[in-house]
């Protein structure tokens, strides 16, 4: 099993999945926004191909931690996508959150150390946030510590 990263936006969705030992994240697509069935219908794509046992979704707070007029669309968007899942016999995949305040800022500084040019990097940007946000929650939740 794998884990899926979503960077839900109100024009596309940056997608990213892990490895099978939980160690590192991959950016794998961009979805362009058309609508929110179609939409989580080629996530549902994904977590099929991708053998995933876990969806983790970046929730966009405020920097003093309250919710925005975007959490609440990324709350929103979760909730059909988790009806779709149990409407299609997937309801043992478990949706989480992941704080994802900074995320475009840090995926915007990883792009520019690898010399990705301004244009490149708006095509790719939100694929980046994604990664950021799974191997983040990866880090958290499954790293070892050194002794």
């Amino acid at each position: 099993m794998k884990i899926l990263a979503l960077d839900v936006g109100d024009k596309t969705i940056g997608v990213a999945v892990s490895d099978e030992l939980f160690l590192t994240a991959q950016g794998i697509t961009t979805i362009e926004r058309v609508g929110i069935r179609k939409d989580t219908t080629k996530i549902l794509d994904l977590v099929r191909e991708h053998n995933v046992g876990t969806i983790v979704i970046g929730l966009p707070l405020k920097m003093d931690g309250q919710d925005s007029i975007q959490t609440e669309k990324v709350r929103e968007f979760r909730t059909m996508l988790e009806n779709k899942l149990r409407s299609c016999g997937l309801q043992n995949v478990e949706l989480v959150y992941q704080d994802e305040r900074f995320t475009t800022v840090i995926a915007e500084k990883v792009l520019i150390e690898a010399d990705v040019s301004r244009a490149k990097r708006k095509t790719v940007i939100d694929k980046q946030a994604a990664v950021v946000i799974l191997q983040s929650y990866l880090d958290r939740n499954y790293s070892c510590t050194m002794v």
